[in-house]
């Protein structure tokens, strides 16, 4: 029975360092749009009067990752639409026109200009600094009629939450 007890210890302390070993760099890294990515609540506006109040959209990559575009979706709080629109990840602007949005068989174009997102540049409701966002959509069924949106980005601390 000693001897078996020896060699099944070693076996298993062998298999703990084994086991532990990180198998290379176990940092994931970030996305391509990781610096403009995100939970966004913003208001919209038409010709400078406010139309709709805090509504949240959100910012991310898309399965390229490439760092050149990023989807715009609105989860069908503004406009219903969601739209991969063309980006500067080092300038943190993005635009596109006519970019195509297909929401549950809701097929429209939005061209999106002046979009930018500012680190830092918005007060949150709470009271809070955090990142702002702000673009001018236009869409394919309202042609002609430029709405602006802008915000702040989603801290998840309960007075910023609407």
């Amino acid at each position: 029975m000693k001897n078996i007890i020896k060699p099944l210890i070693f076996l298993f302390a062998i298999s703990l360092f084994v086991s532990c070993d990180e198998g290379g760099d176990p940092d994931p890294g970030a996305t391509g749009v990781v610096e403009m990515a995100g939970d966004w609540y913003v208001q919209g506006f038409l010709d400078g009067e406010m139309i709709a109040d805090y509504l949240q959209i959100s910012t991310y990559n898309t399965a390229a990752d490439d760092g050149t575009e990023m989807w715009i979706d609105d989860h069908g709080n503004f406009w219903d639409f969601k739209v991969k629109t063309p980006v500067n990840v080092s300038t943190l602007n993005f635009s596109g026109e006519t970019l195509d949005s297909d929401v549950d068989g809701y097929v429209i174009t939005v061209s999106i200009t002046n979009g930018s997102v500012t680190k830092k540049g918005a007060t949150s409701s709470g009271g809070n600094t955090v990142d702002g966002i702000s673009f001018d959509a236009e869409f394919s069924d309202d042609p002609g009629t430029i709405y602006h949106l802008e915000g702040y980005k989603r801290t998840g601390l309960l007075e910023d939450e609407h």
